[in-house]
């Protein structure tokens, strides 16, 4: 298993990245400067978290090359739109402090105004073209998504970003992006811990399983471990959230043991087919309510 993973345009991206969703202003810039000291190469922030300034500051103050860090954000649904998903790239890499974004991805497929996440990829093919980001992707997109955008667009995502788990496998989308030649990236990989508010109330923490548990024992590691592992093992780039300095060192102290085939299907089988997360295809008026700020 490789700690880089080569996306089908030849990219190359660090496997295991540091996810800021839900990460307030106050803490990410701190959260992003300790992963890159630790070690991580790969931050994954969205124009909608609102936080795309702190990543900047952290990386700046890492005092890293531009081209050591990987870096990721995704246009949000009220810039959707040729002429308005150019200008997202704008606002990112302003908030950012960069000239070139790594990977730039659609944030949500909207089924019910699927013209204008059609306009909105067909800009990102253009921002690629032009060099002004060296990767596009998706994120949320079903197969049925993934093939109405393909009958309209040229290039083929390079990433399509989902809620991957344990307890949420997606095995028919990890097919379909395989089948495509898309790298699956997870969001809540470690066991959709993060809370939507009116999703998921009833779930249960994939950190508290008990096989996942027996397994961490017999390998001296935590259930946070144990699952990063199987994503990486498995050829997914994964994302975990933390603004915890232990927590962060942690989760990217995944590379130096290895799970058995056997342990990687004991995980696979505790599949419920159950999001934690917002159903892509569910209809919710109020994403459209969020604008994005200019600065």
């Amino acid at each position: 298993m490789d700690a880089e993973l080569l996306l089908n345009n030849g990219v190359r991206m660090p496997a295991l990245g540091l996810g800021v969703f839900q990460s307030s202003a106050e803490d990410t810039a701190d959260a992003v400067a300790t992963a890159l000291e630790v070690g991580y190469r790969h931050i994954d922030t969205a124009a909608a978290y609102l936080n795309e300034h702190q990543v900047g500051e952290g990386f700046r103050r890492s005092g890293l090359a531009r081209d050591a860090v990987f870096l990721e954000t995704k246009v949000w649904v009220t810039d959707y739109g040729h002429d308005e998903t150019l200008h997202a790239f704008e606002k990112a890499v302003r908030k950012l402090g960069v000239d070139q974004l790594d990977l730039l991805i659609l944030h949500q497929p909207i089924p019910e105004r699927f013209d204008r996440t059609v306009a909105a990829y067909l800009a990102l093919e253009e921002l690629l073209a032009d060099g002004r980001v060296r990767s596009i992707g998706v994120s949320n997109f079903t197969p049925a998504h993934l093939d109405a955008l393909l009958e309209r667009t040229t290039v083929v995502p390079a990433v399509n970003q989902v809620e991957l788990h344990p307890y949420f496998v997606q095995p028919e989308l990890q097919a379909a992006d395989r089948a495509h030649g898309i790298l699956t990236q997870a969001w809540s990989p470690i066991g959709g811990i993060t809370f939507y508010p009116g999703w998921g109330e009833e779930r249960r923490s994939v950190l508290a399983d008990l096989t996942i548990a027996a397994i961490a024992a017999d390998h001296g590691r935590s259930p946070a471990q144990v699952m990063l592992r199987w994503h990486l093992q498995q050829g997914r780039s994964a994302i975990p959230k933390s603004t915890n300095p232990q927590r962060i060192r942690e989760n990217f102290e995944v590379f130096d043991f290895a799970l058995s085939p056997e342990e990687l299907g004991r995980i696979d089988a505790l599949d419920t087919g159950v999001r934690s997360g917002p159903d892509p295809d569910v209809v919710r008026a109020e994403r459209f309510e969020r604008v994005i700020p200019e600065d």
